[in-house]
């Protein structure tokens, strides 16, 4: 604790310091010109390369000027230019690396490439080449100084935005229907903002290095204007007999490029804060419930998927990772997805909520939501779409509300862009959501930041955001994960609720018992494909594909002979280097012939509502739950 209050204590003196330096230096731009122009720049033939003097604090130069004063007037010229210079390179850069993570990926690939040519060049050669080619002066080396920093920053807010783009929280403004453009102002910048602003700071102190150089060679600052670069070089003409006329701005220099970089830590500690805006709740709720315009199904289907593929970028090309998936929904149906990790289900469902990872491919023969295909629709139409239609909760509650903004913002976000709402009404709104996931004080915890909430709370919270504008359809992937059995409980009670409410729910999960307490009908995949396909209530006596039964045997129930040790799954499920001409589940299967080896088995209908993809199927005499309890 000592060490940390010590830690503690020493960002607080540095900080001080930097901001006193900051007034100091700023005070001096704004008030040194008003004071001592006409005195920095008239000439005085009588007091030619004076030493220190009452009258001249620092001497004079070679034309008899107040050095002091010519070093206090230069600091307007000094600053401004290095803090435009580098806050232009910065924001420039950074909404270059920032929107680089929502483009294509073959867009970012190029980008990467022109990015990676940029950063070879060294930056004080870039910036004296660019000086000459933009022509000399101050405006020139700012735009010179500017491009040189730009792909360093384009490159850090990259790295930084690529690791957030990823998270569950932008997935779910994506679907919310946010444009790119919010999603990188609201979500993304804000959440990497530290180091970008401490590189910012430190970027201050590079450019007026880079500035007064170039001022010192005779291609910044030109008379008879003045920067400090500029009186360096005049002051080293007379070294020998004035040396303060040549050290006073080197001084300056250097103290003026230290103390952005101490401000810098103070500032990157205050973003790191996450402040939230803690603005009261309108007190009156009694507006009434807004509704979004529903989507009619067509053909009574809300979803039709058919043939659905999605490749990922690998070692030696693209590897699919979803092969030939079917999946349609009815109004008020409620589906479960299992299988082991790795088998697909979360990929297939960011796939139909169209949040796959940009470098994914996706095809598909046939792909409907509501009705209508996104693929056909411009981005904007694309992104109504599926705000209005489709709701998902995601795996990790924590990781899938961001971090710096209070709960009822993100709730109110979505159906303020899509209904046009007043900010009192979205809060509202979203005070009946939470309240209808039985979160209590509802209205309070609008204000409040994601890790203010308990695990469970924060899955209610992201319940409560898919049923913002009421969708039709809500995709649940492994919704229950990392909660007690209590809360659980809870969170599938308030999913059969929206169920019985007549929405549609797709609950993914591998726990097979799970999803055939709240489920109608199971699918179940390996290795990103359908192996079978069935009602739940049917699961356990009339399972046939082997992986099923296997999955079953893995559950333990009241009966099982607890004696013996819990029954596995033989062998692991095959990754993406594991393509095989056959099943994919032949190598873990007791059943397998040399058939199995060779050729896939087709996915084929064994009855109402039942499907199944096994060369050699479990005759349905045999009886799953028998299995499960031996």
């Amino acid at each position: 604790m000592r060490i940390r209050m010590r830690h503690r204590g020493t960002r607080t003196s540095t900080a001080m310091i930097g901001l006193a330096g900051a007034v100091v230096l700023l005070l001096t731009a704004v008030i040194a010109p008003l004071l001592w122009s006409g005195r920095a720049t008239v000439p005085d033939t009588d007091h030619l390369l004076e030493g220190m003097s009452a009258r001249h604090l620092l001497g004079t130069d070679g034309l008899g000027r107040d050095v002091f004063y010519r070093v206090m007037v230069a600091t307007r010229t000094s600053l401004s230019l290095a803090l435009l210079s580098a806050v232009s390179g910065a924001v420039g850069g950074v909404l270059l690396g920032a929107l680089s993570t929502l483009l294509g990926r073959r867009a970012q690939r190029l980008f990467s490439s022109l990015l990676a040519i940029w950063l070879s060049f060294p930056d004080l050669l870039l910036v004296m080449f660019l000086s000459v080619i933009v022509g000399v002066g101050g405006g020139g080396a700012v735009v010179a100084v500017a491009i040189a920093f730009a792909p360093s920053f384009a490159r850090l807010a990259q790295t930084l935005s690529s690791s957030v783009v990823t998270r569950d929280y932008i997935s779910a403004v994506r679907l919310m229907g946010l444009s790119r453009t919010r999603i990188l102002v609201r979500h993304v910048l804000p959440n990497v903002a530290e180091p970008l602003i401490l590189n910012t700071t430190f970027a201050i102190g590079g450019a007026l290095l880079f500035l007064s150089g170039l001022s010192f060679l005779g291609l910044g600052v030109q008379p008879p204007a003045y920067d400090w670069g500029q009186l360096l070089a005049q002051g080293l003409d007379s070294i020998y007999v004035s040396p303060l006329a040549a050290l006073a701005p080197g001084v300056a220099i250097v103290v003026a490029g230290v103390v952005p970089i101490f401000c810098g830590e103070a500032l990157a500690a205050l973003a790191g804060r996450r402040h939230v805006s803690t603005r009261k709740a309108a007190r009156s709720t009694a507006a009434s419930e807004v509704q979004c315009p529903e989507l009619t199904a067509v053909g009574n289907h809300l979803l039709d998927v058919e043939g659905l593929r999605v490749a990922v970028p690998a070692d030696d090309g693209m590897a699919e990772v979803v092969r030939n998936f079917d999946l349609r929904l009815s109004k008020g149906e409620m589906v479960g997805v299992v299988g082991e990790s790795g088998s697909g289900k979360s990929m297939s469902a960011m796939a139909v909520a169209g949040l796959q990872p940009p470098t994914a491919e996706i095809r598909a023969k046939t792909f409907s939501v509501g009705g209508t295909d996104p693929r056909r629709l411009r981005p904007g139409p694309a992104r109504r779409l599926y705000a209005r239609s489709l709701g998902m909760i995601f795996q990790d509650p924590m990781s899938s509300l961001n971090p710096l903004m209070a709960v009822g913002a993100q709730l109110s976000e979505g159906v303020r862009i899509h209904r046009s709402l007043s900010r009192s009404a979205a809060r509202q709104l979203a005070a009946r959501r939470l309240a209808q996931v039985r979160i209590p004080h509802a209205e309070q915890r609008l204000g409040e930041r994601p890790h203010q909430l308990s695990g469970g709370m924060r899955q209610r919270a992201m319940i409560a955001m898919s049923l913002m504008c009421e969708p039709d359809l809500i995709i649940a992937d492994e919704p229950t994960t990392a909660l007690d059995v209590t809360i659980q409980r809870e969170i599938m009670k308030l999913l059969a609720d929206a169920n019985s409410d007549g929405v549609t729910v797709v609950l993914i999960s591998h726990d097979i018992s799970l999803i055939l307490d709240v489920c109608e009908r199971v699918v179940v995949m390996y290795a990103g494909r359908i192996v079978e396909e069935l009602a739940a209530r049917d699961v356990t006596t009339a399972a046939r594909h082997p992986y099923t039964r296997a999955l079953l045997r893995s559950v333990p129930t009241m009966t099982t002979d607890r004696q013996l040790p819990l029954a596995t799954i033989p062998g692991r499920p095959p990754t993406r280097n594991d393509e095989t001409a056959g099943c994919p589940f032949a190598p873990r299967c007791e059943r397998a012939s040399e058939s199995c080896t060779e050729t896939m088995p087709p996915l084929e209908r064994t009855g109402p509502g039942a499907r199944v993809a096994c060369w050699h199927p479990v005759p349905t005499t045999t009886s799953a739950r028998g299995v499960m309890a031996r």
